[in-house]
């Protein structure tokens, strides 16, 4: 048994081992172990597929998805050489997980990108990667992605081409195999761009051996079971969907159920008509599940764990989601730089711990938490930034040398950012961001617990907390809420007297602003940078 921790520290379990594979590797395993499971099923609204298929429900088995990715690897052989940066643009669609399994065959680095980038961001992320290809569906949500390609084309002198998944894996499967290059398992597979809540995404180049083990990890410890059937709308273009959700599965020979985009309804037919035992999406999702008016009529007494994160999950949603589903909850945190889970609860942990904490570190990772000062642990308890380092911490920010020193120390400690505390067991509980944290006449705010607090308000249907400029107090504490009837919000009266009977008076709002939606990006996290540009331009309301 362990002993009760001093400080908040905890060395790396090293019960579990790190895979030693490549991405291609973990395919080509399944392949040879359960060559006729069922690995991949596709599944879409109504309508015309976006690769131009002629069926939109297709499935491949293992064998069937193997040699499907080793015809992409050829393909893209003939056109990119090993090492070579490639980049795709496509929501959820079957051939997207194709192609990152053969371009992981190939050796080439994958670029992820997000497909509700405009026209600016996407030029910067394929400028910033060095991208040399493109894959991209033609449309995507009334998108014209195909002429948002063609304007920024010409100021991409790198691009040499560009191709449309309408009809590739036709082509594909008409394709010569050749022969692919022996890929190393530390080398990069992906660069995945950061979240961007600060305004700056960074693309983080990850490599082989993290993205496998990663995966497995979080599978394990959420309970995943072999052949199990796993549901999933999370978006490809995440570490969450690409690599934790297709790599997690592939690792135990189990069924992706791979949902194109998030619609409720649409997730709820698939989790029943393929009984999936494992369902994994972001608080957002999970709310919009439970609130869907007919979710109860659906039968989902396959599913036996629910996994969420990205986000902070509140303590009534795990509890309404397990009594719900009648399955049992996960909760995970990391970041993409961590290729990407730190710490994680299992489905047995206390009720408690997966109430109030983001779990105890995975396998193989160390974790602490520090101060400002420096790089020694504080005494459990108390709050710091969460530092960890280990198998899985990318090997950079691509192109970017300043920024990568300063987010991984001399010692290889990834600094997240993130702040939080850990407990004498080693359980973790996040509060917040470093850079959210609010400096009012010298005392320290976590906009975390104001909006945990906020969100008790039964008027109250989402807040975020930011920090104002303040020529006296170097910063004022503002709120912005969304409210559960936009016609009749709260008077900021009501939400100060709501808060003075829970927090510290220093920790209450000083500004108090009304917001049709509280934009966050593809995992829920909330955009801080947006709504303080907002405040200042002057298009957020004041509350009464």
């Amino acid at each position: 048994m362990q002993e009760p921790l001093t400080h908040s520290y905890l060395p790396a379990d090293t019960t579990r081992p790190v895979l030693d594979l490549t991405i291609g590797e973990v395919l080509r395993g399944a392949a040879s172990t359960a060559p006729d499971r069922l690995a991949l099923v596709e599944i879409a609204p109504p309508g015309a597929a976006l690769s131009g298929a002629d069926r939109t429900d297709r499935t491949w088995t293992y064998a069937e998805l193997l040699d499907d990715a080793e015809q992409a690897a050829s393909w893209l052989a003939a056109r990119f050489a090993p090492g070579e940066h490639i980049a795709v643009w496509a929501p959820n669609i079957p051939e997207w997980v194709i192609l990152q399994y053969g371009a992981a065959l190939a050796g080439l680095v994958l670029v992820t990108v997000n497909p509700a980038l405009r026209d600016a961001e996407l030029e910067h992320v394929l400028s910033q990667s060095g991208a040399v290809g493109l894959l991209l569906t033609d449309s995507f949500r009334e998108t014209d992605m195909a002429a948002a390609v063609e304007r920024i084309g010409p100021r991409l002198p790198r691009l040499r081409e560009r191709v449309s998944f309408t009809g590739w894996l036709t082509e594909v499967r008409g394709t010569a195999p050749s022969p692919l290059p022996r890929i190393d398992p530390g080398a990069a597979a992906q660069i995945q761009y950061t979240s961007g809540t600060t305004g700056t995404p960074k693309g983080a180049v990850l490599h082989h051996r993290g993205l496998v083990s990663n995966a497995t990890f979080v599978a394990a410890r959420a309970g995943f079971s072999r052949d199990g059937v796993w549901g999933s709308a999370l978006p490809l273009f995440h570490t969450a969907g690409c690599d934790l959700t297709v790599l997690g599965v592939a690792t135990a020979t189990g069924t992706l159920v791979l949902v194109q985009v998030f619609q409720p309804t649409l997730v709820l037919e698939a989790l029943q008509k393929w009984r999936a035992t494992f369902f994994a999406g972001v608080p957002a999702m999970l709310t919009a599940l439970l609130n869907h008016p007919t979710f109860d009529s659906y039968d989902l007494s396959a599913c036996a764990t629910v996994l969420s994160g990205g986000d902070r999950v509140p303590p009534e949603l795990v509890e309404e989601t397990e009594r719900r589903f009648d399955a049992r909850f996960s909760t995970l945190y990391g970041q993409t730089e961590l290729s990407p889970s730190v710490t994680q609860t299992g489905p047995d942990d206390s009720t408690q711990d997966k109430l109030h904490t983001a779990g105890r570190p995975l396998w193989q990772v160390e974790v602490k938490i520090t101060g400002p000062a420096g790089a020694d642990p504080l005494p459990v308890g108390e709050p710091g930034e969460i530092c960890a380092r280990g198998y899985q911490v990318m090997l950079g920010y691509h192109d970017l040398p300043e920024a990568t020193a300063q987010t991984i120390d001399r010692d290889g400690w990834l600094h997240t950012g993130d702040l939080g505390v850990m407990d004498y067991r080693g359980y973790v509980t996040v509060t917040g961001r470093l850079k959210d944290m609010i400096i009012r006449g010298g005392e320290n705010i976590y906009p975390a617990e104001i909006e945990a607090a906020l969100g008790t308000h039964p008027r109250v249907r989402q807040a975020a907390v930011l920090g104002l400029p303040d020529p006296a107090w170097g910063e004022q504490v503002a709120a912005v809420i969304n409210a559960t009837d936009p016609d009749d919000p709260p008077t900021a009266a009501e939400l100060h007297d709501h808060l003075r009977a829970a927090l510290a008076p220093h920790k209450t709002p000083r500004h108090w602003y009304l917001a049709d939606t509280i934009p966050a990006n593809a995992m829920g996290k909330i955009q801080k940078f947006l709504l303080r540009r907002q405040i200042c331009d002057g298009r957020l309301k004041p509350l009464p």
